[in-house]
């Protein structure tokens, strides 16, 4: 099940692209929008990170902090930030624990992997309470890229 609206967020240390720990209270203060998306270099998973990074301005101008997170390692992340150009951490989920705490996983994705994380968006306010949840069951969706800037505001 997956989280709902008013619900804090689970907390999390995950290691990022730059193989450094990065935890959720670091941005305390801060609106957070996470970005679960199943694996990078996949066509939909560019996009849903690609539009967060053409939008990044926006959401640097509100005080807010994306975080993208998927099941891959963090040298693969390092290699899809760097080919896409991503100003924003991408963590590894590779033991699945915090797709898992999110509801954002999936128990068998395409090609019979197991354990993907499903694409979804949160957005979390500075106390870290989630003011706006989506989970997609359908890996080729994108989120509600308008919803999640309002959200923002």
């Amino acid at each position: 099940m997956s989280l709902q609206i008013g619900q804090p967020a689970p907390q999390f240390t995950l290691f990022s692209d730059e193989v450094k720990a990065v935890s959720l209270a670091d941005f305390k203060g801060k609106k957070v929008v996470i970005h679960f998306f199943p694996l990078a270099f996949t066509g939909t998973c560019t996009t849903q990170l690609c539009t967060m990074r053409d939008s990044f301005g926006y959401y640097d101008g509100l005080n807010a902090q994306i975080l993208g997170i998927s099941v891959d390692s963090p040298f693969t992340l390092a290699k899809f930030k760097e080919e896409n150009n991503y100003q924003f951490p991408l963590l590894s989920d590779f033991n699945k624990e915090v797709s898992a705490a999110y509801g954002a996983l999936y128990q068998e994705f395409a090609f019979g992997l197991k354990g993907v994380s499903k694409r979804a968006a949160f957005v979390l306010d500075e106390e870290q309470n989630v003011i706006y949840a989506e989970v997609l069951e359908n890996a080729g969706d994108l989120p509600d890229f308008e919803a999640i800037a309002e959200k923002v505001k």
